[in-house]
């Protein structure tokens, strides 16, 4: 209810404001899900100011809620009543009592490059559900990667399959840059020297719907430590509802051979430093394939995802780019076998993308600003 109450007055200074002008040279972000630079709306907001310096950006994150009244109820909602274009990567539920005029331009980024759970209106259920797809109506151009996930979050958002766009998505675009991602790389072993020489694992375990109150870890820390071979470290890159939990220094209590990086801003630059990634359901593999480096897929709840949880579009095993392994014994058995290769993501890559060349912000800046 006071969520509720929330989203009505911010609507109410929303519609105050729209007796301002709309100003077609600014643009108001919703950064809720990712404001890093490594993030869609950090690198379409750089690309964006090198090609018009004159542009003006507003950004909303997650700092920017209803604890900070008037910057979210006042400043936030004038800047987004008067913006001619507005780029999101999240759903921003207060918009479904916020009609835009008709000049205003709604890009939907999302913060996935694609999905292998379902997910908004394919999962959502009840008044989130009802809020959601009224927020969705105000879209105007929801950018995806393929045919495949054009189908999937055309229904996912409940958006006419003619407003929906297949550029690609910006956070690709950094991936399939070498230079910028030895940069990053360059960079983040000049922060973490111990570990320039090790070969870094990435484990990225998607968040359990059901685990809000009580968020756990599929995996026995201190059995995996001890399977690492001496010059291998675990990152671990968590939900922040998980991480609260496992807060502290991993690499003091496991010799190295583990840490968090659950807080680290860029998860970009952490999929370019990992040899290998260990996940579950997170769309962090659409991005991960782009890398050319193997794939586990630990599923130690598949059947009580599928039946109970968010569920899958497509069959998970046949599905994914890598083994599946049930159980943590399954897993650190096919760590000690070795042996893993990234040959699956080539078919997997050819799926899912429709481009891999660097173009997706150009396409959306021609998308948006149309000589």
């Amino acid at each position: 209810m006071v969520k509720k109450l929330g989203y009505y007055l911010f609507a109410a200074f929303f519609a105050l404001f729209r007796i301002f002008p709309l100003r077609e040279n600014k643009i108001f972000l919703v950064a809720t899900h990712d404001d890093s630079p490594e993030g869609n709306i950090g690198l379409v907001r750089e690309a964006f100011r090198q090609r018009r310096p004159e542009l003006r950006f507003h950004t909303l994150t997650k700092r920017d809620g209803i604890r900070r009244p008037f910057s979210f109820f006042i400043v936030r909602a004038y800047h987004m009543a008067t913006a001619g274009t507005i780029i999101m990567d999240n759903i921003f539920m207060p918009m479904a009592y916020t009609p835009l005029s008709k000049r205003a331009k709604v890009v939907q980024l999302w913060h996935g490059t694609g999905t292998i759970k379902k997910f908004a209106l394919d999962s959502d259920t009840g008044e989130v559900a009802r809020l959601a797809e009224r927020a969705n109506r105000r879209i105007t151009h929801l950018i995806v990667n393929s045919e495949q996930t054009k189908k999937q979050y055309a229904g996912a958002f409940g958006v006419p399959e003619e407003r929906v766009y297949i550029l690609g998505l910006p956070r690709t675009d950094l991936i399939l840059d070498d230079e910028r991602i030895e940069a990053k790389r360059q960079e983040f072993f000049r922060q973490y020297p111990e570990l320039a020489q090790r070969r870094c694992v990435l484990y990225a375990p998607t968040f359990r719907d059901d685990e809000v109150e009580k968020p756990k870890l599929g995996l026995d820390l201190e059995r995996f430590a001890s399977v690492l071979r001496d010059d291998e470290t675990l990152l671990l890159r968590l939900h922040p509802h998980v991480a609260a939990n496992f807060s502290g220094e991993f690499g003091e209590k496991y010799g190295g051979r583990i840490r968090n990086m659950s807080d680290y801003p860029g998860v970009t630059t952490l999929m370019a430093v990992s040899d290998c990634l260990i996940t579950d359901y997170s769309s962090i593999v659409f991005e991960y394939c782009l890398f050319n480096r193997p794939m586990v897929f630990y599923a130690y709840d598949l059947e009580e995802f599928d039946q109970k949880g968010r569920s899958f579009y497509e069959d998970y095993e046949s599905f994914v780019p890598g083994p599946v392994v049930r159980t943590q014994d399954e897993l650190e058995e096919l760590w000690r076998r070795g042996g893993l290769s990234g040959e699956r993501a080539a078919a997997f890559r050819d799926r899912v993308y429709r481009y891999r060349d660097c173009g997706a912000v150009e396409r959306l800046w021609e998308l948006i600003f149309p000589e």
